[in-house]
């Protein structure tokens, strides 16, 4: 991470020198210095240019080594290889944070790359950080400083905004604005060559102006900076991402857009649920949330009312609620009393509260008051639809709500529904800091992420479990491997690596021959399992090389001339050594399927779910990004749907659900030892009710 003097230079300038002012009054730089102007920015402000000449009204410098000593922010307006040479003669004031606004670069092609990586080198080499290339700048509002290329300035608010895409700074911007919201922070990353998200939530996460952090990404700079940086925020502040590019053609997308890779969606979905980062479902969603948590409290737990004047949308909030995380909890006695007096007999009490077509804003005004002081519940949603009797009192209804809030400690959102009967009221709800939707899911949505947002800052630490391993050991394995031009380790070799991170395995001996077989098998104990011996071959059970249960020597070698002469028929550039006799694993026992594999980004991603159907055509896996803590081991065996076929639904037994963790937590940490492995697949882990064992694994090797 870089210095907080750096960042405060960026944020908090003191003098800005903007360079490559031309004679066109709207060239890049010549906006700048108009917007930093218009902005009331108290700071000093150099222009410099060619001739140094007056810049609107501004003594201007003809050169960067003219700049003062100790000048903060250079703001660079240059083609991609005039911007490099500037960053060289900037070292020498020495300036300690630019800004690139300028194309050309990654997003461009190979050359374009070249260039954006020597900006990155000079940068390192002077102790400079750089925001940029192709961005647009930033602006701190409570500074304030706009020092961008978008003439369009919001309030002050609390909400940090950043974005990778220029074009949704600006749709950002125009949103705010009609909204009333104000930002504390806003800035454009554009390609990131220097400075990425993990820079930017650091600084934010301490920033006291900032409430609620805010994005959209494509691509993310340093995978295992983000993870680390992203949980440390979300324990602070509540962050908030919209991630484009998830699917294959969106991320080709993505890539070229932003000059860079992306990893794997199912690596950015784990990321996110590992650090506390809320995913927003769309661009709508993103600031419905980013309101939502800048002028609401969190709720103190997941119990949330429901009170409307209409039951269809109040049984669609149900819904929505019963899919997260909120509950439908029934009022208190006192509260029921409370409301019997002041509902029809007919009106449904016990939540969703609906008030009936007939509520007018008294009865808004008592029903609230009674739920607001119930302490059963944590959270109220409003939902109000223009029925013929409250359409003279909408205005009233929402004004009453807006003096609740100023009372309640708890959040309140609204859901005023239609569009003329109810717009008026919905601005006014907004501007006073209550969000106020068109629709009752959008609005569960918000309530959802909020409670979710509580919840995680509120959980306790992580374990971090660290198993003994013979690293020397399983470092020969792999270096041998390489040494042998071989890019998978399977067989025994996968089993020593696997028994030098004391991953249980079966006894497994091998064969060459049906005899020695049956004495191996006579030595383990029937019942046993036999499969082909083969470095070259690895999918032995898709290939029929595998026999399980074999009971008696006559089986056994029956078996062994099946699978070596199916073997030499099927794999005939094979080296056939003979077959591995192995022990069974436990009784009334579940196949499972741990897996990783490395991300681009982030690293090993690490799989878990039940063999067969389960993970081939049904989907069912759970996945995180190592290294992993204990209850990562734990929330990844819980949340597969299968789940309860392990806990022993229908009659089955229950399976060590402690076994299968150390297998997670092994797995995890020879991932993070041994970044030669680029993905390896234990396949069966034969788990039962007295332990697992890893009854087939391989691994392919860089």
């Amino acid at each position: 991470m870089y210095s907080y003097s750096c960042l405060k230079a960026l944020f908090e300038p003191e003098s800005i020198a903007v360079i490559g002012i031309t004679a066109d009054p709207q060239d890049e730089a010549s906006l700048i210095i108009v917007n930093l102007l218009a902005s009331g920015y108290k700071g000093k402000i150099f222009p410099v240019n060619g001739e140094g000449l007056e810049v609107h009204g501004l003594k201007a410098f003809s050169s960067i080594s003219g700049l003062p000593r100790g000048t903060d922010l250079a703001m660079i307006c240059l083609p991609p290889a005039e911007a490099v040479k500037a960053v060289d003669e900037l070292s020498n004031i020495p300036v300690r944070a630019a800004v690139v606004t300028s194309g050309g670069y990654g997003e461009t092609g190979r050359e374009g790359y070249r260039l954006e990586r020597e900006l990155a080198r000079a940068a390192k080499n002077h102790d400079m950080i750089i925001l940029g290339p192709n961005c647009m700048g930033l602006m701190n509002l409570a500074l304030p400083m706009n020092a961008s290329l978008n003439p369009d300035i919001t309030l002050k608010g609390n909400i940090a905004f950043l974005s990778q895409s220029g074009a949704m700074c600006s749709t950002a911007l125009d949103w705010a604005n009609s909204e009333g919201v104000g930002f504390s922070k806003f800035i454009s990353l554009g390609n990131k060559a220097v400075l990425g998200e993990a820079t930017m939530f650091s600084y934010l996460a301490n920033d006291e102006d900032t409430k609620v952090i805010v994005g959209y990404c494509e691509t993310l700079k340093d995978g295992q900076d983000f993870l680390r940086t992203a949980y440390d925020t979300t324990f602070k502040k509540p962050l908030i991402l919209l991630r484009a590019g998830e699917t294959p053609a969106g991320a080709r997308a993505a890539s070229a857009h932003a000059g860079a890779l992306t990893g794997a969606t199912a690596a950015y979905n784990a990321a996110f649920r590992q650090t506390g980062v809320l995913q927003a479902v769309d661009i709508e969603d993103m600031f419905n949330l980013a309101h939502a948590f800048s002028c609401q409290p969190l709720p103190a737990g997941s119990n949330v009312a429901i009170v409307t004047n209409s039951g269809g949308p109040g049984i669609l909030a149900t819904d929505m609620c019963e899919k997260g995380s909120l509950n439908i909890s029934r009022p208190s006695s006192p509260t029921l009393e409370k409301m019997k007096e002041v509902l029809p007999p007919y009106a449904s009490l016990y939540n969703p509260i609906d008030m009936l077509g007939d509520a007018k804003a008294d009865t808004y005004h008592k029903v609230l008051r009674a739920v607001a002081q119930d302490d059963v519940f944590h959270s109220i949603l409003v939902i109000l639809t223009p029925a013929a009797n409250i359409l003279e009192d909408v205005e009233k209804v929402a004004n009453d709500i807006i003096e609740l809030a100023k009372e309640c400690d708890k959040p309140i959102l609204t859901c005023f529904m239609g569009d003329h009967s109810t717009r008026k009221a919905r601005r006014k709800l907004r501007a006073a800091g209550i969000p106020c939707y068109e629709f009752p899911e959008a609005a569960v949505r918000s309530l959802d992420a909020m409670t979710r947002c509580y919840r995680w800052q509120k959980k306790d630490w992580p374990i971090d479990v660290c198993f003994r391993r013979d690293y020397s050991k399983a470092k020969s394995i792999v270096e041998n491997c390489r040494k042998t031009g071989l890019t998978e380790l399977v067989e025994l070799d996968a089993q020593q690596l696997a028994s030098a991170y004391e991953l249980p395995v079966p006894e497994t001996v091998l064969a060459r021959t049906s005899n020695q077989a049956a004495k191996a098998a006579k030595r383990i104990g029937y019942p046993v399992a036999l499969k082909v011996a083969s470095p070259q071959i690895s999918r032995k059970q898709e290939l029929g090389l595998v026999v399980t249960d074999i009971e008696t020597p006559q089986e056994l070698r029956k078996a062994f001339l099946e699978i070596t002469t199916r073997a030499a028929r099927r794999c005939k550039d094979a080296y056939i050594t003979g077959c591995l006799v192995q022990a069974m694993g436990p009784k009334d026992s579940h196949e499972i399927v741990v897996s990783f594999k490395r991300d681009p980004q982030f690293g090993p991603l690490i799989n878990f779910s039940l063999a067969g159907l389960h993970v081939d055509l049904l989907g069912d896996v759970s996945s995180r990004l190592a290294p992993l803590a204990l209850n990562d081991a734990q929330e990844m065996i819980r949340e597969i749907k299968a789940y309860p076929i392990l806990r022993g639904v229908r009659c089955g037994a229950a399976v060590d659900l402690g076994a299968l963790e150390d297998v997670l937590l092994m797995v995890s940490q020879m991932a993070s030892d041994l970044p030669e492995i680029q993905e390896a697949e234990f396949n069966p882990v034969i788990a039962g009710p007295h332990g697992a064992v890893v009854a087939n694994m391989r691994m392919t090797v860089s």
